[in-house]
């Protein structure tokens, strides 16, 4: 027999990806459903795998994997005394995790997570990309409560005199109210490893560090003044208080265009876009949602590039329902329920 002529759905789809997924999105016949060229419905995701306290070195950890995309975070507790800490005060209690950087996120892409990246290099734009978004996430959603990240000290009667003419005026409210101060800090390295990247890295990223937060643990700690150190014992180790599980949900807008000025209104939105599909869209949007509250809450959306999303559309019924359901599928893998 005579070999078949033609290309392959898999040929076809590297040879002219922007087309196949055109073609898929808006197929000749009604009786079939549109989608993605990974088969995928457009607002179907790739379920999370999640796995928590992964590496034996680290006070918290866990693996996360949306399809072929996975990555691996690993949290390192470290002390620092507040007499290390050039512009330290004792009034700054509510503005102290970002004052002294006491969350420190970073995130690399590792040689061959994806083609484009190689060794040897630079860290990519993309990766500092994603570690700003995760430091700036980290603070405004209020993951990590303070209290857990102070050291507090005692200091003993006899030594309160003496100490009254060093104390900074700041400090003499704190003084009046008792003899416990704050004497040092835990500060928490955080740490994302991509092993393999195939889109959607921030969703992948933050949900690692969500969970790989509440699974960290922290020694019991206390100042030794003699010494000027934190003496910690790993005899039942504390875990932190983490506020909720906010989950980012993220989402492209494909024009059916080659370009990000569309010249109709025709649009489709792609949740939990691949790498493929990153590349042929320019707009994306993505929304942190909190729904073990209860009523689904937002906390923050961020928009980049393109001008098909409006704020009507933002604030539909419709658009919200898929991230939360993405969140609650999100937080069933990490809690186990």
């Amino acid at each position: 027999m005579a070999p078949a002529l033609g290309l392959t759905r898999a040929t076809f789809a590297k040879l002219s990806p922007h087309p196949y997924l055109l073609a898929n999105l808006e197929p000749a016949s009604d009786d079939v459903p549109p989608a993605r060229s990974n088969g995928r419905a457009p607002n179907e995701v790739r379920q999370p795998v999640v796995n928590s306290a992964s590496l034996s070195h680290a006070n918290g950890s866990a693996v996360v994997r949306l399809g072929d995309t996975t990555a691996i975070c690993g949290v390192r507790a470290e002390t620092i005394p507040t007499s290390s800490i050039p512009n330290f005060r004792a009034s700054n209690r509510h503005t102290e995790l970002l004052d002294y950087d006491l969350l420190v996120p970073n995130i690399e892409l590792a040689t061959g997570c994806a083609p484009e990246f190689l060794p040897g290099g630079p860290p990519s734009t993309l990766a500092q990309t994603l570690s700003t978004r995760i430091y700036s996430l980290l603070h405004s959603a209020k993951l990590v409560n303070p209290e857990n990240l102070r050291i507090w000290h005692t200091r003993p009667a006899e030594n309160l005199v003496a100490d009254e003419g060093r104390m900074e005026e700041d400090d003499e409210e704190d003084a009046e109210i008792g003899e416990k101060y704050i004497a040092a800090y835990w500060v928490l390295y955080i740490d994302i490893f991509f092993i393999s990247f195939d889109g959607n890295p921030f969703d992948a990223a933050w949900g690692a560090v969500v969970a790989a937060l509440r699974d960290t643990k922290l020694p019991q700690a206390r100042w030794d003044p003699d010494r000027e150190l934190v003496v910690c014992s790993a005899k039942d180790p504390r875990p932190l208080d983490i506020s909720g599980l906010p989950i980012a949900c993220t989402a492209i807008v494909f024009t059916g265009k080659e370009t990000d000025r569309p010249t109709d209104e025709r649009f489709w939105l792609l949740v939990d876009p691949d790498r493929l599909e990153e590349s042929l869209c320019d707009e994306s949007i993505t929304i942190v949602v909190e729904t073990t509250q209860g009523t689904p809450r937002i906390l923050t959306i961020s928009k980049h590039g393109g001008t098909v999303l409006s704020s009507k559309l933002l604030r539909s019924k419709e658009f919200l329902a898929w991230a939360t359901k993405r969140s609650d599928d999100f937080v069933a893998a990490i809690t186990g329920k």
